[in-house]
C-alpha cells in the first residue's frame, strides 16, 4: 500500500510540474482574454462523456466474457473497469490496470487463463483500432509539421508495440512453446532458490500450463463460438475510442476553438502510440509534454496550456478521482463479505457438549 502512496504521489507531482510549465510559458493577456470567454457546458460535457466511456468499455467487457459463457452485470463489470483505470493511473507504463482487471474477474468465478483472455482481447481490440488509425493519422500528420526527433519517438513506440503484438500472437500459435519457455526459466533460476521449493514451484507450474491452456481455449472459443461477443466487442472499441477522442473537441469549443476532427482524433491517436513508451506512472510528464507538442499544430499558443490541463484533468484527474473512490467502495465491500462469511462461520460452529439451559434441566423426581 505504501509503495502505491508512492506512486501516486510521483505520478501526481510530475503531471503538476509539467502542466505548471506548459502554463507559465504560454501564458499571455490572450490567454486571459480566453479564460473570460470559456464556455463552461461543453467542459461539463466533456466530463459526462469521459464517465459515458466507462460503461460503454463495461459493456465490451461483458461482452466478452459472455462470449465465454460467464455473465456478469454492467455494475459490476463497471466498477471492475474503473478500479483498474485507478490502478493504472498511480503505477509505472500504466501497468496495473491489467492485472487488477483479471483478478477481479477471476474473483467472479471466471478462471484465471479465461480472465487473462478477456482482458488480452480488449488489449488486442485496442491496438488493432490504433494501429488501423495509425497511417490515417501520420498522413495528416505529415502534411502538417516535420519533426524528426518526435518521428524517431513515435517509430520506436510503434516497433515496441508491434515487437510485444507479435510475441502474443506466437503464443497464440505455439502455446506449447510458451509452456516450455517458462519451464525453462524456472529451472534455471530453482537451483538459487533452493530445494525445499522444489513441490512448490512444481505445483506452480502446474497451474500455469492450465491457466495457459484455459487462455488459448478462450481465445479459440472468441473466434468460433464466441464470434457474436467479439463482433460486440470490435464494435464497443470503436465507440469507447470515438467518445474519448471527442473530450478535446468539446474542450477547444470551450475554449472558443473551432477544431478541424480529424486533426484533434489524429494527434490522439499519435498520442496514445507515445504513451505505451514511458516508465512514469501514469505517463505524467510525457502524456502533458507529447500532448503540447501534438496540440501546438492546431492549438492557439495562448491557450494550449489550458488546453492540455484541461484535457489531463479529464483524462486523468477524472480517472483517479472515480477510480479511488470506486477502489474503496470495492474495498470495503470485501470487508464486508469477508466479516458476513466469517460471522456466518461462527454461528454455525456447534459445541462439542452442548448443555441445555437450567431453566431446561429436568425436574429432580
Amino acid at each position: 500500500m505504501n509503495r502505491y502512496k508512492k506512486w501516486l504521489i510521483v505520478s501526481l507531482l510530475i503531471s503538476a510540474a509539467s502542466v505548471a510549465i506548459l502554463t507559465i510559458f504560454t501564458f499571455d493577456t490572450e490567454t486571459v482574454e480566453a479564460l473570460r470567454r470559456i464556455k463552461p457546458e461543453y467542459i461539463i460535457a466533456a466530463a459526462v462523456i469521459h464517465v459515458v466511456s466507462y460503461f460503454v468499455w463495461g459493456f465490451r467487457s461483458r461482452a466478452l466474457c459472455k462470449a465465454l459463457g460467464y455473465e456478469i452485470s454492467l455494475a459490476r463489470m463497471t466498477e471492475i473497469v474503473i478500479s483498474s483505470v485507478f490502478a493504472a493511473g498511480i503505477t509505472p507504463s500504466s501497468a496495473g490496470g491489467e492485472p487488477l482487471r483479471v483478478h477481479m474477474l477471476h474473483q467472479n468465478k471466471i478462471p484465471v487463463g479465461k480472465a487473462t483472455a478477456i482482458v488480452f482481447g480488449e488489449r488486442l481490440l485496442d491496438a488493432f483500432f490504433i494501429f488501423a488509425s495509425l497511417p490515417f493519422a501520420l498522413h495528416i500528420y505529415g502534411d502538417m509539421t516535420s519533426n524528426y526527433e518526435f518521428d524517431a519517438a513515435l517509430l520506436t513506440a510503434n516497433a515496441l508495440v508491434f515487437l510485444i503484438l507479435l510475441c502474443f500472437v506466437y503464443s497464440l500459435w505455439k502455446p506449447e512453446k510458451v509452456k516450455s519457455a517458462i519451464h525453462h526459466g524456472v529451472s534455471r533460476v530453482s537451483p538459487f532458490i533452493g530445494k525445499r521449493t522444489d513441490t512448490t514451484i512444481s505445483h506452480i507450474l502446474e497451474q500455469v500450463d492450465r491457466e495457459i491452456d484455459h487462455f488459448h481455449e478462450s481465445i479459440r472459443v472468441f473466434v468460433s463460438d464466441g464470434r457474436k461477443g467479439l463482433f460486440y466487442g470490435i464494435v464497443y472499441t470503436f465507440v469507447f475510442w470515438a467518445v474519448e477522442f471527442s473530450l478535446l473537441v468539446l474542450i477547444l469549443m470551450g475554449l472558443s476553438e473551432t477544431p478541424s476532427i480529424p486533426t484533434v482524433f489524429a494527434a490522439q491517436v499519435l498520442l496514445v502510440v507515445l504513451m505505451l513508451v514511458p516508465a512514469t506512472p501514469g505517463a505524467s510528464g510525457v502524456a502533458e509534454f507529447g500532448a503540447a507538442s501534438l496540440f501546438s499544430v492546431f492549438v492557439s499558443p495562448s491557450i494550449l496550456g489550458i488546453a492540455v490541463l484541461t484535457w489531463r484533468a479529464l483524462t486523468y484527474y477524472l480517472n483517479l478521482l472515480v477510480g479511488g473512490f470506486v477502489s474503496l467502495k470495492v474495498l470495503k465491500d470485501m470487508d464486508m463479505i469477508k466479516k458476513l462469511i466469517g460471522d456466518s462461520t461462527e454461528n454455525r460452529r456447534v459445541p462439542e457438549n452442548p448443555q441445555l439451559p437450567h431453566s431446561e434441566l429436568p425436574e429432580a423426581p
